[in-house]
């Protein structure tokens, strides 16, 4: 008689697979082109703590770009927690337009705070680009009430993002998110980026930001009357690929902006809550703009959140007996009191964790490892600013981001480059072993997709710290 052959088990099914099949029935996805969803599924988390997010087959990742750049000190934070369960039990939220509540007061003082009071008054909002919105809604309100209703133009640098909804795409200069809805759009003008990546062999990223600069003064000398407010994003314009720039170019537009009589709108969603190395990017600078716009991290990653903060005197332009001097945007969350209650828990963690200092190290560790890594391979401009690090593959080839993103995955990361920009974005949570993980598995990740050519000798550095 035959010997009997036990059957192999059974593989249990993926609770991964099931996930991915009804998301994929049901759920429009973000910044995705549908017809990929079968070759790059999206990958489900059941959990998360502290940097890693975990999914339903047991698998875990460690979260290199902050979930979109939101989480600032870990997933599922006991303090954050704590603070949104207490509130909770107190008040989930109430209309702003004719109550108050404390969570939306202290987050105000709190944050005029951190600006020395040179930004009196917080307008909330709930995400980046209604923002953005607000504030040029708010520059253009401002100087008609002012008597110069002819001020309505708005200055942005090219390749620069503010946001998807109508208003912030009329300053956004990224053609995938712009080209298809330009019919929509009313004219922005454009001039040149501070990109330190641009400098000539011996230029410094300081020499850029002047002729960038320079190009920005001409259009104002010449159309001033016309133009409302010019937008940055202060020290990195993130969605075009981390381009990073000398402080010296904000130095400048503010001296721009106060001789020409125009208004400078800081975008700080990304950049801001110390992603930069300061709370606020525009600090590095020893410069405040007349509006600056906060989102992502303001709130730990937790809850929609977003603020307009603006100096007293223009908020004061619109104290009026006539409604139509007074600014009457809102939404139906505006200043959520759990939203401003997570900001609030937040900005204890700053203070308690020495989070800013502490951060210091960790960009140096992951800075130093990998400019070592790297070395020899067909990459240029390593550049650093803060905790965001950054570097461009030279020949990527065809679909690189998504390659790149599905051998992430399999090598335990969560990564999303940006073209042929591969940037580091983590959770302020990070450790050292963690950080030398994520340069390991993103050196891994770069090795396995076999790009071409090899690096020039001495390699293409943007020095920036």
């Amino acid at each position: 008689m035959p010997p009997t052959i036990a059957p192999h088990p059974t593989p249990a099914p993926s609770k991964n697979a099931s996930w991915q099949q009804r998301s994929r029935r049901h759920v429009w996805h973000p910044c995705t082109q549908s017809i990929r969803l079968e070759a790059v599924p999206p990958l489900p988390i059941a959990r998360g703590e502290g940097v890693w997010l975990h999914d339903h087959d047991g698998r875990r990742y460690l979260d290199a770009t902050s979930s979109w750049w939101v989480n600032l000190f870990g997933h599922a934070h006991p303090a954050i927690n704590a603070a949104l369960k207490d509130q909770l039990d107190t008040l989930s939220h109430v209309m702003l337009a004719g109550c108050t509540h404390a969570p939306a007061v202290e987050l105000a003082e709190r944050l005029a705070a951190l600006t020395g009071h040179a930004l009196g008054h917080c307008f909330y909002a709930s995400d980046g680009a209604s923002a953005v919105e607000i504030a040029l809604k708010m520059s253009f309100h401002a100087w008609r009430n002012a008597g110069l209703a002819g001020k309505r133009n708005f200055v942005a640098l090219r390749n620069g993002y503010h946001g998807e909804t109508l208003g912030a795409l009329h300053v956004t200069d990224v053609p995938v998110f712009r080209d298809a809805y330009a019919p929509l759009l009313a004219n922005a003008h454009f001039v040149a980026s501070p990109d330190a990546r641009g400098a000539r062999q011996g230029e410094s990223a300081a020499a850029v930001a002047r002729h960038a600069a320079a190009e920005l003064e001409a259009l104002l000398a010449e159309s001033h009357a016309s133009i409302a407010a010019v937008i940055v994003e202060p020290l990195v314009q993130c969605a075009t690929g981390m381009a990073m720039h000398d402080p010296e170019y904000l130095r400048l537009v503010r001296a721009l902006c106060d001789r020409y009589g125009v208004h400078l709108i800081a975008d700080e969603i990304a950049v801001g809550c110390g992603r930069t190395g300061t709370f606020f990017a525009c600090e590095q600078a020893g410069i405040w703009p007349d509006f600056l716009c906060l989102s992502k991290g303001i709130s730990g990653g937790y809850l929609p959140l977003a603020l307009v903060m603006t100096r007293d005197a223009i908020h004061d332009g619109f104290v009026d007996d006539d409604v139509a001097r007074s600014f009457l945007h809102s939404h139906s969350y505006t200043g959520n009191a759990l939203a401003c209650r997570a900001a609030i828990a937040t900005l204890d963690l700053f203070e308690q964790e020495d989070a800013l200092r502490r951060n210091r190290a960790r960009a140096e560790r992951l800075l130093c490892r990998l400019r070592e890594g790297l070395r020899g391979m067909p990459v240029d401009h390593l550049r650093q600013r803060g905790m965001i690090t950054a570097f461009d593959v030279r020949q990527p080839g065809a679909r690189f981001a998504e390659r790149f993103h599905l051998g992430a995955r399999a090598n335990g990361l969560l990564m999303r480059p940006i073209g042929a920009t591969v940037y580091l974005m983590p959770p302020y949570a990070i450790g050292d072993g963690e950080i030398d993980l994520l340069v390991d598995a993103t050196l891994d990740t770069l090795r396995a997709l076999d790009v071409p050519g090899r690096a020039e000798q001495g390699g293409r550095d943007v020095a920036l710290a």
